[in-house]
């Protein structure tokens, strides 16, 4: 199942041409919005907000890896949110399952592909800043710090995605950030900002790694998200990136560290989530029809 070889542009387009074919088929236009929703996360794609139009296993798309993260459901909904199709990739991949980085970051340059220009992911983190940052929090995440010498882009570099060396600076976008603290406060709420680091795992950090990482700037910790923002820079896709703090790092409180104690976290505020979720999906579909001159439906 676990490959080490290099990626191909084919493998790529034999991976957007099935999913192309199953949106024409469904007489859905081509998306420009896509979601990757990370653990305990994925109860909004299968939400009353979502028009739900084809679920599709991993495991039935061309070169898709296959999560096995037993609770995520490792399937991708194509649905329809505020009249423009949507992508939501239910489940992801990392680099501690066995996969390669680039794997990790597979559905991003299949996205691109397929026209997508726009990406929130989302992840469970764990909060390291215990000046700012409480469990059930949702953050903004501002930038990124990713100690691991491996990359999604390691190789031969394809040009169909994008350049050899590109600009990181601004990838986590600033007016996709604003707009989506906008749409917290209308729901009665703020979102926090913050940085994340990207740590391999799976085993969760150590108190002098998470000292160091505070001392580094860090916020937040997690095990995902990192290489897919790099395949996005690297594709040109914005992203907004969006932390659910799910419980406190490593020697921050000497408590234990779960599993459970993660999901227990992200089902306690799923309807926050959720609320807010759809707010910033139907804010960014309704700017790429803006920007298309599509009538809004």
């Amino acid at each position: 199942m676990f490959m080490s070889t290099q990626p191909t542009i084919a493998m790529y387009e034999a991976s957007a041409a099935y999913l192309r074919e199953a949106l024409k088929n469904r007489g859905l236009p081509m998306p420009r919005t896509a979601v990757i929703l990370g653990s305990g996360l994925g109860t909004y794609a299968a939400s009353d907000a979502v028009q739900k139009e084809l679920v599709i296993p991993y495991k039935e798309i061309p070169h898709f890896p296959i999560t096995t993260v037993s609770y995520q459901k490792g399937e991708l909904t194509i649905g329809v949110v505020e009249g423009s199709t949507v992508l939501f990739f239910n489940g992801r991949f990392h680099y501690y399952e066995g996969w390669e980085m680039w794997q990790a970051a597979y559905p991003v340059a299949v996205c691109h592909l397929l026209g997508v220009e726009c990406m929130l992911i989302t992840n469970a983190a764990g909060g390291i800043n215990a000046n700012t940052l409480i469990p059930g929090d949702l953050v903004c995440v501002t930038d990124h710090i990713k100690l691991c010498a491996e990359s999604p882009v390691r190789g031969q570099n394809l040009d169909v995605l994008g350049t050899r060396f590109f600009d990181m600076q601004s990838v986590y976008d600033k007016s996709l950030i604003a707009m989506a603290k906008h749409c917290a406060e209308e729901l009665g709420f703020s979102l926090k900002e913050g940085v994340y680091a990207y740590m391999t795992g799976p085993q969760f950090e150590t108190p002098a790694e998470i000292k160091a990482l505070r001392m580094l700037g860090a916020d937040l910790v997690g095990m995902s998200t990192v290489p897919e923002v790099i395949e996005a820079a690297h594709c040109q896709i914005r992203v907004l990136c969006i932390s659910c703090v799910t419980n406190y790092a490593a020697g921050v409180t000497g408590n234990a560290m779960t599993e459970q104690e993660v999901l227990d976290t992200a089902a306690a505020i799923s309807d926050k989530f959720c609320a807010l979720l759809h707010r910033i999906i139907a804010n960014m579909t309704a700017s790429m029809q803006d920007r298309m001159n599509l009538p809004k439906k």
